[in-house]
């Protein structure tokens, strides 16, 4: 992901090599600097590999989350569905009871 945007490699500083001037940098001192940007450089890319890795592992996560989300709307509209039929089927029988239970108190029959 960041590896097209970064020019150097820690690989890259360390086998640079410089022209020297008689009025030129100390090579003691230069290579000391680049010793710490690499070790800087090296610590960048472990925590990018992580980073990248963390995000992947989250993506993953995430999309597992939504699917899991879709299959429970989905079976709660189901057990939506079943209870309404279910209901109707108590409130006919209800009725069908109370229907009976008339015609006994009552004695209405048809």
């Amino acid at each position: 992901m960041y590896n097209e945007r970064i020019y150097l490699t820690p690989n890259d500083i360390l086998e640079k090599e410089f022209k020297i001037d008689a009025r030129g940098y100390r090579p003691q001192e230069v290579d000391k600097f680049l010793d710490m940007v690499i070790r800087d450089y090296t610590e960048f890319n472990s925590i990018i590999k992580k980073l990248e890795k963390d995000v992947k592992d989250l993506t993953d996560d995430n999309n597992k989350l939504k699917h899991e989300i879709m299959v429970l709307k989905e079976q709660l509209e189901i057990s939506k569905t079943n209870e309404n039929k279910n209901s109707t089927i108590t409130n006919v029988d209800l009725l069908k009871r109370i229907s009976q239970l008339e015609k006994v108190v009552f004695g209405k029959e048809n």
